[in-house]
């Protein structure tokens, strides 16, 4: 008999509460990533608090778990419910953060969910002055990805004057958060 979505996705949550093993716990993790991108799995994931274990994760000192919690985040983020859970559960700040992981994929999955996440009431946080310093920087990036997901980032979703503030703020400060290695 095949498990039921919410049952399979329970043994996913159990076995990565459960296990030892960092490999098992970033493999499951990558499921559930994985299935946060289907709309028909967002209700379950819900109720199972996975959006919590993803927010948790993000505080991680693995990588591969800080990636695939962002990547899961940036696939929940797309449905409002799960859009306004995350911003009602303080998610933006620890989003933010990711911006400075040495790890592309990682500030990739940030960077479009705090695209995802801004709203007319997240809008002050989402596009903070640090973030938009951040993004002019990764305007100049090497990576062609980067570089142009930070350019959508700056002409979409925020305004003129706080390009401008940060490109003044950038002129008089040498610190910052590093670009992403490749």
């Amino acid at each position: 008999m095949e498990l039921g979505r919410l049952e399979y996705l329970q043994a996913l949550v159990t076995e990565f509460q459960v296990t030892d093993s960092a490999e098992a716990k970033e493999q499951v993790l990558a499921n559930l990533a994985n299935f946060a991108y289907d709309p028909k799995n967002y209700e379950f994931l819900r109720q199972l608090r996975v959006p919590d274990l993803f927010l948790d994760m993000l505080g991680e000192d693995s990588e591969p778990l800080v990636e695939f919690a962002m990547g899961g985040l940036c696939n929940l983020c797309l449905d409002k419910t799960n859009k306004d859970y995350i911003l009602e559960a303080n998610g933006v700040e620890p989003i933010i953060n990711c911006l400075s992981s040495s790890n592309e994929e990682t500030v990739m999955s940030a960077v479009t969910t705090l695209m995802y996440l801004t709203t007319p009431q997240s809008r002050q946080q989402t596009t903070a002055l640090p973030v938009v310093e951040c993004m002019l920087r990764f305007s100049l990036s090497a990576s062609r990805r980067l570089s142009n997901l930070a350019t959508v980032f700056l002409e979409d979703y925020c305004t003129p004057l706080q390009v401008e503030e940060a490109r003044n703020l950038s002129k008089h400060t040498a610190v910052g958060i590093p670009l992403p290695k490749d």
